[in-house]
């Protein structure tokens, strides 16, 4: 794969159950620890290490943001990493919450 694929928030969530895709949420560390898809890996700078460490590079990579937009930067530069399979959810965390799939969130896990 020489570019990521965009995907909706469903299949993203389909990938994650039946093909073991990791999700890394960009979004800033407040936001994340308030609320984010169940299963994600939060992605920063500080955590790309820990990522290295935990990632195959023909795993599925799912890329998510606020809004799709940000997710598309990340999706590029770890396919210049060289990960095979990379995906950047289309809408972003937002798109998540409107398909009412599975969230983590400060308070508890739906």
């Amino acid at each position: 794969m020489e570019q990521f694929t965009e995907i909706t928030a469903q299949r993203a969530w389909q990938m994650m159950c039946e093909e073991n895709a990791k999700l890394l949420d960009v979004r800033d560390m407040q936001r994340f620890v308030y609320s984010h898809p169940k299963g994600a890996f939060h992605l920063t700078n500080q955590s790309y290490g820990e990522f290295q460490k935990q990632a195959d590079y023909e795993q599925p990579i799912i890329v998510s943001c606020y809004h799709g937009i940000s997710s598309r930067n990340v999706a590029a530069f770890l396919v210049e990493q060289g990960y095979d399979n990379v995906y950047s959810v289309i809408g972003g965390f937002e798109a998540w919450v409107k398909s009412a799939l599975p969230l983590e969130t400060a308070y508890c896990v739906e």
